[in-house]
């Protein structure tokens, strides 16, 4: 079986490979909606966050907006979440692939905003990045409801740049095209990672 890490920045389109990818066929973990489930459901974690981050957590779980503000521009409160977060995410990723070995797929894809940033590149098999021109990202970023450049600016400082992620992907996926052509492109890196399953990792395109 083959793992990919599906990545790229903010506003590059990936939430919209990550539904083309499942519309395949393709097991897809979404590590940000683990994320909203261990806020709403883990009790160690939300009085973790709560002792580090006071206010922030609610009787409904922890309040997102709130948390995003105690952090925002602080590298260190950031990887203190970090730190808290993190392992129970990689914790349910495995045990979302080792679920899909047992059932013998051929492929399951991992979605991870910060896979680069956080060295997840070492628990996959090969990288998708989606990418998009600037322009185009900043449209869509903007368009997004709270959304101001400042915070933009701020988001695109913690995150390692397109062009980076670009250079160390095994595919990249261009999301500024249509979403016909992601599709297309999507679909042969499937096909090509299935028929490439039983002898071993992709190479790089």
């Amino acid at each position: 079986m083959m793992v990919l890490g599906l990545t790229g920045s903010i506003g590059m389109g990936k939430s919209t490979a990550a539904n083309m990818l499942r519309a395949m066929g393709v097991p897809v973990h979404d590590s940000d909606a683990t994320v909203h489930g261990l806020f709403a459901f883990d009790r160690d974690l939300r009085e973790a966050i709560s002792a580090r981050f006071p206010g922030v957590v609610t009787d409904d779980g922890v309040d997102r907006q709130a948390l995003g503000a105690a952090v925002f521009g602080d590298d260190a409160a950031r990887r203190d979440l970090e730190t808290l977060v993190h392992p129970r995410v990689r914790a349910a990723a495995g045990a979302f692939v080792r679920h899909h070995r047992r059932q013998r797929a051929a492929l399951v894809v991992l979605d991870i905003p910060l896979l680069y940033e956080t060295g997840g590149e070492d628990r996959v098999d090969g990288v998708i990045v989606v990418s998009a021109p600037a322009a185009l990202q900043r449209r869509r970023v903007m368009a997004r409801p709270g959304m101001d450049a400042e915070r933009f600016a701020g988001i695109l400082a913690s995150q390692m740049p397109d062009g980076e992620k670009r250079r160390r992907a095994d595919f990249v996926v261009e999301t500024g095209l249509g979403k016909a052509y992601t599709f297309r492109r999507l679909k042969r890196i499937v096909m090509a990672v299935r028929t490439a399953a039983q002898s071993g990792p992709p190479g790089t395109n």
